[in-house]
């Protein structure tokens, strides 16, 4: 496409305003439905008994006197849950972190499941069941899990990626490698080589909303399941699979969702809850508390990492390398490969290669968490840039512009870049006034860029005029956002009528074809993508309706301002026909109008954010306080920019609580020391300074309006940018997230008794 198309200069009419949302009111009222909230005539409460321990064998699970229970309907293990997956490894590794089967695998792992008539009676029943476990040794750190003598998380894995193929089980279950040029030879260019490593512990995506469904199978093995989820037709590909249903015969509807950020595009209990009701022949409801939250469903991995990065004295970075070691929990993924594919995407570099290692451990499965891998790579890559401008003596921001990736540029991962806005993020960062701001004492400020793919993927959407002239958006993607009105936005946008005249709804799973998920910041993207085209088949409809009742040719009818215009000297005396008069008439012209996309919606931008922050750090406590942020990315067109900048300021406070508090602490015996909120310090209102923002506008020539993605590029840079900003308050390279006040201490100290010392 075209570099410089047409939309840049569109005139937009609602595109851009800042409606009221329209599930506020039923959010804060309390009316809006989540995933507890379901409920059904004859409902069970289901519950889950997990291991204790990070790596045992199961020897035997009985079962008989919790079956005997009064009030209890149904008691499940492994065993209800047959292996009906035909050899998709996959699917069998989904099974088996839903429900341990011979051994578990880490601590909260699942092992069986009961319903009973209530809450009391199904806690009775858990204690009822007896199982007899084999302790087996345990691994929970990825470095140790690399070693040769490391107890073998899954005993199938053999390592891809790396030649001759091994015939031995490794923890290592894949290596990747990115880059190009000759990176040997771009160091004997630099005049300057600076070699880290760093370290990034496991944190959770922290949603409000635990998990919870209400699941009912019933004898003709028709099933529906309500559930809080990020991708309900993706929910009911996998429980139906996994239960041996057919697909079209499960319907599945999402919930409002209470926050999830890429921990709800896995099932965890879904099928348990399935498998529970079709055995009860009862509605199952399942709720998770928050500590089964913590112990049993994915969180970031935590991560290993070295970079070397040279450069010459002009500032140009001749080569850069990193190797990136990323804990997956006890089942085989792909973080490492995504950590190593955008650890240098915001550069341009002749010389480049990036090695990732995928590790398995004793710990819950790992799913995303808002441009999964990316923080923990861009933490050391931008956090080692930072010292290679201080040691060429060149300002971090300008060293960073010099060597800012733009349009031509070949990524570190492959592709070249069409149109992308690294370069204006980064100018603008260095324009604004927060740059200039003075600091006081024991203050610091640092900065970093942040990148991330964005992905399109399987739309269909539905537009539906009613006889009022009234508009009902019907779409798949689950809003987590605000993508209803967004999406309401872009219909009102293309058919010339209010947003107010627009009502979004999310399709249950029988009411349209399949939509991907919500993730990969693809919702407005995407579905935003499939509202104009069906709202153009909407057009096109009501241009023929028009000319109809003119009686005269469609090519003689446009649409303009919300109204078909006859065009031509000979139809001069025609008055235009609304939307609301064509629809009114739709009855006796022809029947309903609607339009209709489905799309596979190729083209998501790249995007790139630049943040900026300042830390004040006690030298005596290693207390931190940020002082004030700012974040500046590119969203191609900010549809509703309240969203835009709420999900800009979203990212950077997680990245905040990432960086500075939040870990997952095992202790030796392999087990969650802290899982709650008590434990596990996410921040609060009173942690937190205003988030500055600023929206650029760098369109996506492959969308008709320009859009990219914005939902997760904003929490890439957080962890580096406070990092910088905390070594330079400090005193002292930190290389260790989170920057907790006892490792800034101990930081400090070292480096004081390593100056006392020389």
């Amino acid at each position: 496409m075209a570099h410089d198309p047409s939309y840049t200069n569109q005139e937009f009419k609602v595109i851009g305003t800042r409606p009221p949302r329209p599930d506020g009111l039923d959010k804060v009222t309390g009316r809006a439905k989540f995933g507890a909230d379901a409920f059904a005539p004859g409902q069970l409460v289901g519950l889950i008994l997990r291991s204790p321990h990070p790596h045992a064998q199961i020897r035997k699970i009985d079962t008989s006197k919790a079956e005997k229970l009064q009030g209890v309907k149904a008691v499940i293990t492994s065993a209800d849950m047959p292996d009906l997956t035909n050899g998709n490894r996959n699917m069998l590794d989904i099974l088996e972190n839903c429900m341990a089967r011979g051994r578990a695998l880490y601590d909260g792992h699942a092992v069986a499941a009961v319903a009973a008539i209530d809450m009391p009676t199904a806690r009775k029943a858990l204690k009822l069941i007896k199982v007899g476990y084999e302790i087996l040794p345990h691994v929970t750190d990825v470095d140790e899990a690399m070693k040769p003598d490391a107890p073998i998380v899954q005993p199938y894995v053999r390592t891809t990626g790396v030649e001759p193929k091994p015939k031995k089980a490794s923890n290592v279950s894949q290596v990747t490698q990115f880059g190009h040029g000759d990176v040997e030879a771009g160091f004997k260019e630099a005049d300057v080589i600076i070699e880290k490593s760093y370290k990034t512990e496991q944190t959770h995506q922290g949603y409000i909303e635990p998990h919870a469904c209400l699941a009912s199978v019933g004898p003709d093995g028709q099933g529906e399941l309500w559930v809080t989820t990020q991708g309900h037709f993706a929910f009911r590909e996998v429980c139906a699979k996994l239960l041996g249903m057919e697909v079209a015969k499960l319907k599945v509807t999402a919930s409002e969702i209470g926050g999830g950020f890429g921990g709800k595009t896995h099932v965890w209990m879904e099928p348990v809850a399935l498998a529970l009701s079709r055995k009860a022949n009862r509605p199952v409801k399942l709720v998770m508390s928050r500590e089964e939250v913590f112990r049993s469903t994915g969180p970031t991995c935590s991560t290993s990492v070295d970079v070397k990065i040279g450069a010459k004295k002009d500032g140009t970075i001749t080569a850069a390398t990193a190797t990136l070691r990323y804990q997956n929990g006890a089942f085989p993924a792909i973080w490492a490969m995504l950590g190593a594919m955008t650890s240098y995407a915001c550069y341009n570099l002749k010389n480049v290669k990036t090695v990732g290692y995928d590790v398995l451990v004793n710990r819950p499965k790992v799913t995303a968490y808002r441009a999964p891998s990316a923080p923990m790579a861009a933490f050391a890559v931008e956090s080692t840039i930072d010292q290679v401008a201080e040691a060429i003596g060149m300002s971090p921001i300008d060293f960073r512009i010099k060597n800012a990736a733009k349009e031509g540029t070949r990524a570190s991962y492959g592709p070249k870049y069409g149109p992308i806005g690294i370069g204006p993020t980064l100018e603008a960062a260095k324009n604004h006034p927060h740059m200039r701001a003075r600091l006081g004492k024991n203050q610091g400020r640092g900065m970093a860029c942040g990148f991330w793919f964005n992905f399109g993927g399987q739309t269909c959407t539905d537009l539906n005029i009613g006889v009022d002239g009234t508009v009902t958006l019907t779409v798949g993607t689950v809003d987590v956002g605000g993508s209803r009105a967004s999406l309401s936005l872009i219909a009102a946008e293309e058919l010339g009528i209010a947003y107010e005249r627009v009502k979004c709804n999310i399709a249950d799973t029988g009411s349209l074809g399949h939509n991907d998920m919500t993730e990969g910041s693809r919702g407005t993207f995407s579905s935003g993508m499939a509202t104009i085209f069906a709202a153009r088949d909407v057009i096109e409809v009501l241009r023929e309706r028009a000319a109809k009742t003119w009686e005269i040719p469609v090519e003689d009818v446009v649409w303009e301002g919300g109204q078909a215009v006859a065009k031509g000297k000979a139809h001069g005396n025609l008055t235009p026909l609304t939307l609301s008069d064509l629809a009114a008439a739709s009855p006796n012209s022809g029947g309903p109008i609607a339009g209709h996309n489905e799309v596979v919606a190729d083209g998501a931008g790249v995007s790139f954010a630049s943040h900026i922050c300042d830390i004040e750090v006690d030298p005596e406590t290693g207390a931190t306080k940020v002082i004030r942020y700012t974040v500046i990315q590119d969203a191609g067109k900010a549809i509703h920019p309240d969203y835009v900048e709420g999900q800009f300021q979203g990212g950077a406070v997680q990245g905040i609580g990432w960086a500075l508090n939040e870990e997952y602490v095992y202790g030796e015996d392999g087990r969650l020391q802290n899982p709650g909120f008590l434990d596990y310090r996410i921040p609060v209102c009173s942690d937190l300074p205003y988030i500055d923002t600023q929206i650029l506008e760098i369109p996506n020539p492959n969308h008709p309006y320009g859009i990219r993605g914005v939902g997760e590029t904003s929490i890439v840079p957080p962890l580096a940018a406070i990092g910088n900003a905390v070594s330079n308050a400090a005193g002292v390279r930190m290389t260790h997230v989170p920057m907790s006040p006892p490792r800034i201490l101990k930081a400090i100290k070292s480096e004081q008794a390593e100056l006392a010392a020389g």
